[in-house]
């Protein structure tokens, strides 16, 4: 009794171990958090930039169409003017010859009628290329107004495409912008939690910490099963429910500080050890007991006051150990119900 009340009157130390083991896990909880938002962004960007690339790609199409109509229409007009060519240097040759065989008719009149002859069927061969001359000509001419529109149709398909680029510039920005401001709320976010958390944690620190039986690892408190329920049981004995009703309390009074858009949650773990149960008694096995105290818990919470929509039971049974090998020791700290605040 004398070393216990020594004991007592020693200062405590200062444990700094929770509020790093809370920053660390808030940090997570913000990478989590920002990774989510990362990706949903990427999937939105992919979304619009992917509908962008389709209406380029047709956009492209065409001008590559209109591009080879150019080139046939740019042959065609080539060969009507090679044509022409060849009908005005052959219209050329049959004047010449006209202007000799009239020189001819001039000089003898015994050749007259030859060379009259002669003179009629160039003529008419010379109106012919004439004729032929004017429609190519006339071809020529669509030909080129033709061009003039497919270089129009050009110039509005690139200016389509200048406005789109530009489109696709101010919806980067704004997506850039969508997420400074995003990382401005979740790190206001992650501060108030962070805080609240560390206010529960002091105040269940300055309730329960008195107690050899009840620790905290991380940013847990840890209740070892022999505090709160008998050997093998899950309704939780007296003793139990005076440390749960300092818990509701404080649980009670910190709800009233936290803003209702904080989806916070209690969460109710419970463990064993690794001795498997005979399967005679109220449980199966150790997932069944585990599950059946975590519900205890929350259940008595819930008569104490605290809302059922912010508490969370689960058990785990003897698969997350906290102290190896099979010792006594060892499996009595495994016995246990971890309380976390966390968010849903």
């Amino acid at each position: 009794m004398i070393m216990a009340l020594s004991r007592r009157r020693e200062p405590r130390a200062i444990n700094y171990w929770p509020g790093f083991v809370d920053a660390l896990s808030t940090l997570l909880m913000a990478i989590m958090f920002l990774l989510s938002v990362f990706v949903t962004a990427q999937f939105l960007l992919g979304r619009e930039i992917s509908g962008k690339d389709e209406v380029l790609n047709r956009l492209n199409s065409q001008i590559n169409e209109l591009t080879q109509l150019l080139a046939l229409e740019k042959s065609g007009k080539q060969d009507l003017e090679d044509s022409l060519a060849n009908l005005q240097a052959s219209l050329s040759q049959s004047e010449g010859e006209r202007s000799r065989l009239q020189a001819l008719l001039d000089r003898g009149a015994g050749s007259a009628e030859v060379a009259d002859e002669k003179i009629g069927r160039l003529g008419s061969e010379l109106e012919n290329e004439r004729q032929v001359s004017a429609r190519a000509m006339s071809q020529i001419e669509l030909l080129n107004q033709q061009i003039a529109a497919l270089r129009s149709q050009i110039a509005a398909i690139e200016g389509a495409l200048q406005a789109s680029e530009a489109k696709d510039d101010a919806s980067q920005a704004k997506i850039a912008d969508l997420g400074r401001r995003l990382n401005v709320a979740l790190a206001q976010r992650v501060q108030e939690l962070n805080r609240y958390r560390s206010d529960f944690f002091g105040r269940l620190r300055e309730i329960l910490s008195d107690r050899e039986n009840i620790r905290i690892v991380g940013d847990r408190f840890v209740f070892q099963s022999e505090v709160l329920f008998p050997s093998g049981g899950s309704d939780l004995n007296p003793e139990g429910q005076t440390e749960m009703a300092k818990l509701a309390t404080a649980l009670l009074d910190l709800a009233k500080e936290i803003p209702a858009e904080i989806n916070w949650v209690l969460r109710v773990d419970g463990h064993t050890d690794d001795v498997q149960l005979s399967g005679i008694g109220r449980f199966r096995d150790n997932w069944e007991l585990s599950s059946a105290r975590a519900t205890s818990v929350v259940k008595f919470l819930i008569s104490k006051g605290v809302p059922a929509d912010r508490l969370v039971a689960a058990g785990f049974g003897e698969y997350q150990p906290i102290a190896p090998g099979e010792s006594q020791e060892a499996r009595a700290q495994n016995r246990r119900i971890e309380l976390k605040l966390t968010e849903k």
